[in-house]
């Protein structure tokens, strides 16, 4: 009996057709390599539809690739460009666009429904530096046992939450029940620079 192989190779992010995996009769040709590209043709050549054939030769006598940036467009759109460097370019412009999207952290802070005056105003202090710092806080009051009774206490102490909180962030809706917890989410207000 064969045992079948689970593993899957690993396949690559960009799958980009390049050169003869082209074939359609013609396409688009962009970049900005324009003049060195004119001299391989020995005319000049500009951002326009050209024959296949042709701008494979072009790429050939430039020892380059012609890489399919946009194959749904018509007709496809293409680059001659090293097809390494192609691909070293996309992935660098991926990780920047990566490292600028923001992260959003979440602080959890729970209550009780019977929660002391200095139990809050320690937990107050702590919600007050998470938002400082950018994190959403995600507050609630957890409710145990026969303490579900006290629905009114753990909305009232979640209200006065936010209002201490107001000029650090923002509710993003009023406290609400999911099962035996009472939730709030608060907003970090945006930092003046």
């Amino acid at each position: 009996m064969r045992r079948k192989n689970n593993f899957k190779r690993k396949e690559e992010k960009f799958n980009f057709r390049v050169n003869s995996a082209i074939r359609v009769p013609k396409v688009r040709l962009v970049g900005d390599n324009f003049e060195e590209i004119s001299e391989a043709a020995g005319k000049n050549i500009e951002s326009d539809v050209y024959r296949i054939n042709d701008v494979l030769y072009w790429a050939e006598q430039m020892e380059l690739d012609v890489v399919e940036i946009s194959p749904n467009a018509d007709p496809p759109v293409v680059k001659i460009i090293d097809y390494n460097k192609f691909l070293y370019l996309k992935k660098k412009k991926e990780k920047e666009i990566k490292n600028k999207t923001q992260k959003t952290v979440i602080k959890e802070i729970r209550f009780g429904p019977n929660t002391d005056e200095h139990d809050f105003n320690f937990k107050l202090n702590h919600a007050k530096k998470f938002l400082e710092d950018g994190a959403k806080v995600k507050a609630y009051v957890h409710f145990r046992g026969r303490t579900i009774v006290f629905k009114d206490r753990g909305q009232l102490l979640l209200l006065r939450f936010i209002n201490e909180l107001a000029e650090h962030g923002g509710a993003e809706d009023l406290p609400k029940m999911e099962g035996r917890r009472m939730i709030v989410m608060i907003s970090p207000k945006k930092q003046k620079k």
